[in-house]
């Protein structure tokens, strides 16, 4: 399988953003001009950082600028699709830079294998996950009033090409979701791995065990 795993480790989101992008530059370059590529899957962790998808609402960053400096954290309009979301310590974050013509996958069908991967991550650590219609990313009992979300998803695509990817919450400081209103979502909770188990997981661990289950899927 054409699948380079890199772990880039604690990066800041603005580095990150830029390195995905120029990967995702050279692999629809290549695709277009018949060129050889390789398609990656990037692990990372940020420091505090929030990030307004396309289609996100200003209105659901509850912070001023001096607010958020205060609390250590930056802020970042993107081109994924989606709406608000976290990202920091303790938090798995997985960026997917590949061409889905050929893994024969549609873009539905992607996401649905990347909330497929982290059902399976959650399982290994008995932990009951699934999804939510109409609402992208991985939920613990979704179809219940306790609906809480432990896996965000937000991607682009171009040319079948994606970046961007998922957010699963490990050892994640819970507090810094109660300053937007996650995924523009007011009446539902987020949750952690951490806080599922009461008790530290490996990020380590987390992300070998994310990264079999997105190779398997991706066979």
């Amino acid at each position: 399988m054409n699948l380079t795993v890199t772990d880039w480790g604690t990066v800041a989101y603005a580095d990150a953003w830029k390195w995905q992008t120029d990967c995702f530059d050279r692999l629809v370059h290549a695709k277009l001009n018949g060129e050889p590529y390789e398609n990656h899957l990037i692990l990372c962790e940020h420091p505090h950082v929030y990030t307004l998808g396309r289609s996100g609402k200003e209105g659901n960053m509850l912070l001023s600028n001096e607010q958020l400096e205060a609390i250590g954290a930056t802020y970042y309009h993107i081109d994924r699709g989606g709406d608000i979301t976290y990202h920091g310590p303790g938090q798995v974050v997985c960026y997917p830079i590949i061409d889905l013509e050929e893994f024969s996958l549609g873009l539905k069908e992607y996401v649905h294998l990347l909330e497929g991967a982290v059902i399976g991550v959650c399982a290994s650590y008995g932990i009951t996950a699934g999804r939510l219609p109409r609402a992208t990313g991985v939920w613990l009992d979704a179809d219940t009033a306790r609906a809480r979300k432990i896996c965000a998803i937000g991607v682009r695509s171009s040319h079948f090409v994606t970046m961007h990817g998922l957010a699963l919450n490990v050892n994640t400081d819970m507090r810094y979701f109660s300053y937007i209103h996650p995924c523009g979502f007011i009446d539902k909770s987020v949750t952690s791995m951490q806080q599922e188990l009461r008790q530290a997981v490996s990020v380590d661990e987390v992300k070998q065990c994310l990264c079999q289950e997105l190779t398997a899927l991706l066979r």
